[in-house]
């Protein structure tokens, strides 16, 4: 890890990484998988290149010696991006659904590896998926939604707390926070973050008060409120609250011993007698002219929110504490500071101009360089000076090195704001203050390097209390809480696993069994509490039997206790004639144009047949229509058109709330109406969670009241015909009085009710469907179910469409963009985004091509250049 290199390689790198180390060596866990970019760049060193990494264990002497081949903690690197340029995290929001596809790939491939290894021949799902981040929970969600498995995610640091504090500091205005940090797009993701996670994991009280309580989709009342009526077993009227669960970071220190202080003696006793002293502290001590002063240690990267200028004025306008102590800054690696990003280049430089303006030299060290190895020794060497870690952020949402600090004996001051409030509860080891008040700052500072008693004792706590942030301690809280959600996968068979289905067991056992294997933790603390222990003595032959027995169960698991209706209607699938053609297509086109006359959508859909007439005749070309309409609309529409349903292998109908498939027998058609489709009962399961129902459709019928009343006209009105079991559908009869998607969608989140939301039809019609579902999901279900390749995707738009356009933009498949005056005009309703597109979508990759017009010949070259066609 380069940790320091810029505002993106910070503490939460490390944590996540220790994170995943952590969980795999802990007993009952199986296997790890961290899943992030892949960069082949020659400035990043080689290893972001490497496809898999094992994160070897600390104590692998206590590890069970038969847990199987693919067990263990993983860096697994998903290509996606640019691959040869390392990025910035504002510049990813583009490439996130290429990731996602790469991770289903991933995780497909994984499931049925371990299937055939420990699950007997049965895949065997993720038991979570937990984001860390918002881009990352971004993906979090829609793979959760994918594979209909838990969802948890870490903030890590929110994007509305960042932006009150930067505009606070009014240095930039709030279009200029967004151009440079895509904050606003950053705080959607977030608040999709909260809509579908199970649990939501902080590091502190104080983030879930102060700084989740800012977002429109988490009130701390309501949380729990609805998880008291939860327990009573009451209704909460399709309203749905992600738990907020604090747990303190870990960190491992059981290799960690504190040196002895003399607190009479002029000189604190050597680390080791007779050992040469680290090189790294020649670096530093080079710069003071008395080193045997206490060293005040800040070491944090030169990034405005870290406050390090704040901190230096503190220092050089405070007599008696440049009297008293030296001050040491250690802020990331560089080389020439011109050549560093424009913002942490800007902090370095008022650094040193600071350090300039109070005659600081000889009393201030700033080496360029250091090794994340050698901040053990930069500890030791402060903490032999008997000085003071201190971190003044604006904000911390973590404070992993204050906790790393306290396990080499340095007393703490840190900021008030974030994580530094529970480590303050839980240590007791320094003084808080206010980052924005620099005498507060000064004055604890000397305090601390004055008063050696206090000094002392500060200390002393530190010590004594730091096993609590153990990774051991840390896992056990973490499983416990996990081990709290009820399992969720897929509940059908894919048909090239296993043919044999065994009837699951009741909830209640598979998640005794899950809790019994993955949760047994046999903690013992030493007679210090300086680390933990963790008790691994078990029987491998029976620890692998009982971890086979467990998966197997945890993947019968389902809503429900036996076999459901779903089971029933995968099996019948897979003896249809129609269905397995998905399958066998070497690509699939998706048609999903949405800003044309019917009359277009009719000669495009021919056009693309008569483009495609060989490869489609031959069967190695497949068609699916993508569209907002319902079923019976889609019917309609094909019979005015004198196109056969038959000519497509798949309908995605309903905005991605439906899926279906042509059918040419009457016992497969849907009753009453008869309609030639057969609905897929299995997607059903994929997007129903937590779908409002007919409690959410009361609200909107509500909403849509007032908002008629208001208007003193009638501007919405509920779409019966239209609607169906997972798609609530309003007809929109003044586009000018409805408010846009953002706005519908925060109120939603207000009352906590989780749908997606979009307008279709130009604005015309409003349909609300499950969190998850979507026509681009719909599409990732075609792989996970069928095998369709996402890569042999062709997805045909016009360069418009329903507010769900950009889904279908981003992915691994190709997209080829219609362009004409056929377009209609882009609504308000498109455009009325709290971000522009261009900040999710990347319209100069490789798989994205334009065509004017719709003809065949330009058609069949757009298709041609995507080897659709030969």
């Amino acid at each position: 890890m380069e940790l320091g290199r810029d505002s993106d390689t910070g503490g939460q790198v490390k944590y996540v990484v220790e994170l995943a180390r952590a969980l795999g060596e802990t007993p009952g866990v199986y296997r790890v998988d961290l899943l992030t970019r892949q960069i082949s760049a020659p400035d990043v060193d080689w290893s972001y290149g490497e496809p898999t990494e094992m994160l070897s264990p600390r104590n692998s002497e206590n590890l069970g010696d038969d847990m199987g081949e693919s067990s263990g903690a993983y860096i697994v690197r998903i290509p996606f991006g640019p691959r040869e340029k390392y990025i910035p995290k504002e510049q990813l929001w583009p490439h996130i659904q290429e990731f996602v596809d790469g991770a289903l790939v991933h995780i497909m491939q994984m499931s049925k590896v371990l299937g055939e290894q420990v699950g007997r021949e049965r895949r065997v799902w993720p038991v979570v998926i937990h984001g860390h981040y918002a881009d990352a929970g971004d993906s979090a969600a829609l793979l959760s939604g994918a594979l209909n498995v838990p969802m948890v995610f870490t903030g890590h640091s929110l994007g509305r707390d960042k932006l009150e504090q930067l505009l606070k500091q009014g240095r930039q205005t709030r279009d200029e926070v967004n151009a440079t940090y895509k904050i606003m797009r950053r705080i959607e993701a977030e608040e999709l973050c909260l809509d579908a996670s199970e649990i939501v994991i902080t590091s502190t009280r104080q983030e879930i008060e102060k700084q989740w309580g800012l977002y429109n989709g988490f009130d701390v009342t309501m949380e729990r409120k609805l998880r008291a009526r939860t327990k009573r077993g009451v209704s909460c009227y399709g309203r749905y609250m992600p738990r907020m669960i604090a747990i303190p970071p870990g960190m491992e220190f059981s290799h960690i011993v504190p040196h002895d202080v003399d607190l009479d003696g002029d000189e604190a006793n050597e680390v080791g007698s007779g050992s040469p002293d680290p090189p790294i502290w020649a670096d530093i001590m080079r710069f003071f002219s008395n080193p045997r002063k206490p060293m005040i240690l800040a070491l944090a990267r030169p990034d405005p929110k870290k406050n390090i200028t704040t901190l230096v004025k503190a220092f050089g306008e405070h007599p008696g504490l440049r009297n008293l102590a030296n001050l040491t800054l250690i802020m990331g690696n560089r080389d020439v500071i011109d050549e560093m990003s424009s913002t942490n280049g800007a902090v370095l430089t008022s650094v040193l101009k600071l350090i300039d303006k109070y005659d600081l030299y000889g009393q201030v060290a700033y080496p360029k360089h250091h090794k994340q190895s050698e901040v053990p020794d930069i500890y030791r060497l402060a903490a032999r000076t008997k000085g003071v870690f201190i971190n003044c952020a604006y904000i911390e949402p973590f404070g992993l090195t204050l906790i790393e600090a306290a396990a080499y004996g340095l007393p703490m001051v840190a900021t008030q704001n974030g994580g530094p409030v529970d480590i303050h509860r839980v240590l007791d080891n320094g003084i808080l203050v206010d980052p924005h008040n620099q005498n507060d700052i000064a004055e604890a500072l000397y305090k601390l390097v004055s008063d050696k008693h206090l000094w002392a004792q500060c200390r002393q706590n530190g010590l004594d209390n730091i096993h609590r942030f153990s990774w051991p301690e840390h896992c056990k809280n973490y499983l416990s809480r996990v081990g709290t959600v009820k399992p969720r996968h897929p509940r059908w068979q894919r048909s090239d696993d296993a043919t044999e289905v065994s009837e699951s067991d009741s909830p209640g056992d598979s998640l005794r069994d899950v809790h019994d294997i993955s949760l047994n933790l046999k903690l013992s603390l030493d007679s210090e509490k300086a680390g933990t222990k963790i008790n691994t003595e078990r029987n491998s032959t029976n620890a692998r039997r009982n971890l086979e027995d467990a998966v197997l169960k945890f993947s019968n698991a389902v809503s429900e206790g036996t076999k459901d209706e779903s089971d029933e209607n995968a099996e019948a699938t897979t003896g249809s004639n129609k269905w397995p053609s998905l399958r066998r297509r070497k690509h699939i086109v998706v048609i999903a144009v949405d800003s044309v006359q019917n009359a277009d959508l009719v000669q495009i859909i021919k056009n693309l047949f008569e483009a495609s007439r060989k490869e489609k005749s031959s069967g190695a070309v497949g068609f699916v229509l993508s569209t907002s309409r319902a079923i019976s609309e889609i019917l309609t529409f094909l019979t005015s058109g004198g196109i056969q349903t038959t000519e497509f292998d798949a309908f995605i109908c309903s905005s991605g709330s439906d899926l279906c498939y042509p059918s040419l027998s009457s016992e497969d058609m849907l009753s009453p109406t008869e309609l030639p489709f057969m609905i897929d009962l299995d997607y059903h399961s994929q997007i129903e969670y937590r779908w409002g129902g007919e409690g959410l459709r009361k609200t909107l019928i509500r909403w849509a009241a007032e908002n008629n009343s208001q208007s003193g006209q009638e501007v919405v009105i509920e779409d019966e015909e239209c609607s169906s079991t997972y798609c609530i559908s309003f007809k929109v009869k003044n586009t000018e009085a409805v408010p846009p998607v953002k706005d519908l969608r925060k109120t939603m989140r207000i009352q906590a009710l989780r749908c997606h939301v979009l307008y279709s039809h130009d604005g015309s019609k409003l349909n609300l469907i499950p969190l998850l579902a979507s026509r681009s999901q719909a599409l990732r279900y075609l792989y996970i179910r069928w095998g369709v390749e996402l890569a042999n995707m062709t997805v045909v738009v016009g360069e418009s469409g329903d507010t769900d356009y950009e889904g279908l933009l981003g992915g691994v498949h190709k997209t080829i963009i219609l362009k004409g005056s056929f377009n209609a005009a882009p609504n308000q309703l498109h455009a009325a985004r709290s971000y522009s597109l261009e900040d999710v979508i990347s319209f100069d990759k490789p798989g994205i091509a334009s065509v004017e017009g719709y003809l065949p010949d330009s058609l069949k070259s757009a298709l041609q250049q995507f080897g659709v066609l030969n």
